[in-house]
């Protein structure tokens, strides 16, 4: 029987805490707005407008809380109202993409391709100052396989970086000395979300070895 892996950098009380922080001030918010609309414009208008800034803030707190990422056999699913999923063997595109949130940096995989061709955001690692989390031992051995298996230069690259962060955590090291926090760090501020370019990622890569 094949297993199923979960895949998520945080434990689900912490989600379900953050989206419910989310979803109070999308309230509050909403609320207000809606209230400075109504004087102006009556309580119809008010509550349209409340609604129309509440509700997809809500929508995406509860979507955030519901969130799951698994893998198994090979694929990863997310799940949170509906599923998505991505054959890592298959994938049409892999790409590198770092997210910096207020001095908090996650660093992930961008994938998409069979069985649907749809896209997910796989968070490997998630940096703050000198510390973070990372994805455990087992996850990042079953996703660098999964993208061994693939054959392609791409996603042996990809294979090859969390080997090099598997063998570093092996050897004790801190994580300012980890592949992933090397390259979450070797881009200097500036927009949110980042995607780092395939031969600035081999060479990093080859660099390791």
């Amino acid at each position: 029987m094949v297993e199923s892996l979960p895949l998520d950098l945080l434990p689900a009380e912490i989600v379900r805490r953050r989206a419910m922080l989310v979803m109070i001030s999308a309230t509050v918010v909403a609320a207000a707005f809606g209230g400075v609309i109504g004087l102006f414009g009556g309580p119809t208008a008010g509550l349209i407008t409340a609604a129309v800034i509440g509700l997809p803030l809500i929508l995406l707190a509860v979507a955030e809380g519901r969130r799951r990422t698994i893998l198994r056999d090979g694929i990863v699913s997310v799940r949170a109202f509906g599923t998505r999923s991505v054959d890592l063997r298959q994938a049409t595109t892999q790409d590198v993409l770092v997210t910096d949130i207020r001095g908090n940096r996650t660093i992930g995989l961008l994938v998409s391709g069979p069985p649907k061709g749809k896209t997910i955001n796989l968070a490997l690692a998630m940096y703050s100052g000198q510390g973070g989390r990372e994805l455990g031992i087992l996850p990042l051995r079953r996703i660098a396989d999964a993208l061994a298996g693939g054959g392609n230069a791409r996603s042996l690259v990809l294979s090859e970086l969390l080997v090099a962060q598997l063998r570093a955590e092996a050897q004790g090291k801190g994580a300012a000395d980890r592949p992933l926090f090397q390259l979450a760090s070797s881009i200097g501020p500036g927009r949110l979300t980042r995607k780092l370019p395939e031969q600035a990622v081999a060479g990093f890569v080859a660099g390791l070895n």
